[in-house]
């Protein structure tokens, strides 16, 4: 029995969706995790064929796990996880277990920004950045970084919009820093950037770069920095294309990447391309939806026929600008309902409309990514219809709270 092994997924988003493609793609799906609700909502996983609890901080654990596999007589062509932290992991038992093609240390690399900004530190799109290290008197090196403020203060493994905080003063510096450290040990200062934002996914086979989709973002920013509308760009400008495949090309080859996924978070500043961060695996949430109803491409499943040492085909099948405008909340509250999802798929252009959060589940302003309670999706020949669609029809939702 074929088999891909999965390392933890979320209820919804790209990496939901990699199980679906690995089942249309005729695999045996298993599902590694530590989340014990997902075990207890299994009726709702039916394209998970297996799912096995297991303490996924564990290394050998997940080893012991896989060799039980292969004894039951499956076959493990590949080992592969779309959450973070464990691309890096998974990659790594899939070259114990499996005939992987995948470049597993430059995924290392990638997954700590702290190792991603040492390695691209001398290229142009590299920008300021420090590092707190327990060596350091925590007073002298808030004192040496004033002169750069405003600054971004991020864990080195932050993911999400996790962990990422604005510091516009001394006081704020120092605040975000005693934060941050009550659960690291290291702290990554970085330049505060400003100019548009885009996401680009790229996939690397065999050497060759890839840029499978650019996606303008919409940032808004309360008390963390959170993406609230992703806009593809089917069409782009070709001479800022070149300009960003080039720099693009330039931080594949400073990973070493030979086969793998990415996504980059860049911005434009002063005309050139900055990189904010980046990330070995498709971005998650309505990524790989939207990529797929702009370009006909669905990302997930060529990510993991690359992963298997297929050829990836991102040939693209048609182009429409797709928006996807998330759904947030002012307050903080349990959720007694949600209306108007009816009324807003009657919409013209609107191809999915997301609710995440249950009745009864506890909702707030966000601080996270992860704290987005769903999306519109909204797709048209033209860009400024695509958004006005999607802010149309979210304007028909309503989230019904019970404050505390």
């Amino acid at each position: 029995m074929q088999t891909i092994v999965f390392i933890e997924t979320n209820k919804s988003g790209s990496s939901r969706e990699a199980f679906k493609a690995a089942e249309r793609l005729g695999y045996f799906t298993v599902l590694l995790t530590n989340r014990q609700k997902l075990i207890h909502q299994r009726t709702e996983f039916p394209d998970i064929h297996q799912m096995i609890l297991v303490d996924t901080s564990n290394y050998d654990e997940l080893r012991n796990n896989i060799s039980k596999l292969q004894k039951q007589g499956k076959q493990i062509k590949g080992i592969l996880s779309f959450v973070d932290p464990f691309v890096h992991v998974a990659a790594a038992l899939s070259e114990e277990f499996c005939s992987t093609v995948v470049s597993t240390e430059a995924i290392f690399k990638m997954e700590n920004k702290v190792l991603t900004r040492e390695l691209l530190k001398d290229l142009p799109m590299s920008s300021f950045y420090k590092i707190y290290t327990p060596d350091d008197s925590l007073e002298d090196f808030i004192e040496q970084s004033t002169e750069h403020l405003p600054l971004i203060v991020k864990s080195p493994t932050s993911a999400g919009s996790k962990d990422v905080l604005l510091a516009n003063d001394r006081n704020q510096l120092k605040q975000a820093m005693q934060k941050l450290l009550e659960k690291n040990e290291q702290i990554l200062l970085e330049e505060y950037l400003d100019g548009p934002q885009y996401l680009i996914e790229v996939l690397v086979h065999n050497g060759t770069i890839t840029i499978v989709a650019v996606v303008e973002q919409q940032i808004t920013f309360t008390q963390r920095f959170i993406v609230t509308g992703y806009c593809l760009l089917p069409y782009i400008n070709e001479r800022l294309y070149y300009s960003l495949l080039e720099t693009v090309g330039s931080i594949i080859r400073a990973f070493q990447m030979k086969n793998g996924a990415c996504h980059l978070e860049m911005r434009i500043v002063d005309g050139m391309w900055k990189l904010i961060e980046m990330n070995p695996r498709i971005a998650g949430g309505a990524m790989n939806r939207i990529i797929e109803v702009g370009l006909g491409i669905n990302l997930v499943e060529e990510t993991i026929q690359l992963m298997l040492g297929h050829k990836p085909n991102l040939t693209s099948k048609h182009h429409k600008y797709v928006y996807a405008h998330y759904l947030t909340v002012d307050s903080r509250g349990k959720l007694i309902k949600v209306t108007g999802k009816e009324n807003s798929t009657q919409y013209p252009g609107v191809e999915e409309v997301f609710i995440k959060p249950r009745q009864g589940q506890f909702v707030r302003p966000p601080l996270s990514m992860g704290d987005r309670c769903g999306y519109i999706l909204a797709s048209s020949d033209y860009k400024e219809e695509a958004i006005r669609r999607a802010m149309d029809a979210a304007s028909e939702i309503r989230f019904h709270l019970d404050p505390i």
